[in-house]
């Protein structure tokens, strides 16, 4: 019988899929696989930089005005930005408790020199710490010009862009990270396609290979914008 407390109730739904491992690798890999639709659309809006400034300004006008007349200016926006932050934390706190409780399975050391971690592993890892780093930069850089190089200009992004690819440091961060988002991206497909039990020995190549063919396109069509800038194909 249950207590008139109600101490003995069970745990609600979310809280169950939460505390367990497979319910976090689940929120993993869809909050992964929502972030990863999102860059895609955002490569797509980068590369608008190659038809010229009013193009490209104009684009960025369009996502500040989308939704409208039903929605006010900027309220699309700013959903889609609360989704994205919402995606990234749930996607951080579930792989650091994962790290975590994998630690806590372990307390005791191995009497043998326990192997290194995988390469994907040492990958994911880092690469995570890198994008979230430099998830912070960018909106500093780009969204309220607080470090960015030279005078921040609201409502230009394109001018905000060249000044920021025309500087040594702009590039090496802008490159880094997205070298890091490309090996995230790689594994990361692959890894949320198995938890999410889209992987059986039919498709696991096909998986392998879409895989590796969105980690390219991302790393190429991102690094394009500062090559560009660089060698004055966009000024």
């Amino acid at each position: 019988m249950a207590s008139a407390t109600g101490t003995d109730r069970r745990p609600s739904v979310t809280r169950t899929l939460w505390d367990s491992s497979v319910g976090k690798k689940t929120i993993m890999a869809v909050s992964g696989l929502i972030m990863l639709l999102y860059l895609v659309a955002h490569m797509v809006g980068n590369l608008k930089i190659f038809f010229g400034a009013d193009e490209f300004n104009h684009y960025a006008h369009w996502l500040r005005t989308m939704g409208e007349p039903v929605l006010h200016y900027e309220w699309a926006l700013w959903l889609l930005r609360v989704v994205l932050v919402a995606a990234v934390v749930l996607h951080a706190v579930s792989a650091y408790q994962l790290s975590r409780r994998d630690i806590r399975a372990r307390p005791v050391a191995y009497v043998h020199r326990k192997p290194r971690a995988s390469y994907a592993t040492r990958t994911m890892r880092w690469g995570g710490i890198i994008l979230g780093l430099f998830i912070v930069w960018h909106i500093l850089d780009l969204t309220t010009g607080t470090v960015h190089p030279g005078g921040f200009q609201p409502g230009h992004p394109y001018q905000n862009i060249i000044d920021t690819f025309s500087t040594w440091y702009g590039n090496v961060i802008y490159i880094v990270a997205v070298l890091a988002l490309g090996l995230h991206v790689r594994h990361g497909f692959w890894s949320a396609a198995q938890t999410l039990g889209a992987g059986n020995a039919a498709r696991d190549r096909l998986l392998k290979t879409l895989a590796d063919i969105l980690a390219l396109a991302l790393t190429v069509g991102f690094v394009s914008v500062p090559v560009a800038v660089m060698t004055g194909a966009v000024s």
